[in-house]
């Protein structure tokens, strides 16, 4: 009980801090690295999406995609929380242009959150899949967390 009130206290904290910075790396179609003005830095990933992984079908094209939209581009991001991992969750807009979530999803490179989808974005994902998009192209493609879970499945296991 005390750290899942932890946890949504350390959530809470980061919901909707604000801040600025640049796009200094793109690690894969929905996270990126930003450094700030003062040279700290914060890994996010974009709130309510699920990208490929770079191991799957469109995992690069995702990504390629997402460094188009804001390598090296200044950006504002409202922080979301953290996921169960620790990592930032936001969402990320940059100077003068679009969501890069929506970009996302309307070209078929993205799933919409496993959880919770956010109803905005899954009628975009909806969208991409009626129209057959990026990996909507595939008839039963696998959804990035399905393909973590089976990817820790193979791992050797030492008792």
């Amino acid at each position: 009980m005390l750290v899942t009130a932890g946890l949504l206290i350390s959530i809470f904290a980061w919901s909707n801090e604000m801040i600025s910075g640049k796009v200094m790396t793109v690690v894969d179609g929905n996270t990126v690295v930003v450094i700030l003005e003062d040279q700290s830095t914060y890994k996010i990933m974009l709130y309510g999406i699920d990208c490929p992984e770079l191991g799957q079908d469109y995992g690069d094209v995702a990504r390629r995609y997402l460094e188009k939209l804001l390598l090296d581009r200044t950006v504002t991001v409202e922080m979301k929380g953290k996921n169960r991992w620790g990592t930032r969750l936001g969402v990320i807009i940059p100077e003068g242009g679009t969501d890069p979530r929506y970009k996302l999803l309307k070209e078929g490179l993205a799933w919409t959150a496993e959880v919770n989808p956010i109803p905005e974005l899954e009628g975009l994902k909806e969208k991409a899949r009626a129209k057959g998009k990026g990996l909507w192209e595939q008839d039963h493609p696998t959804p990035p967390w399905t393909f973590r879970r089976q990817q820790t499945m193979l791992q050797t296991k030492w008792s």
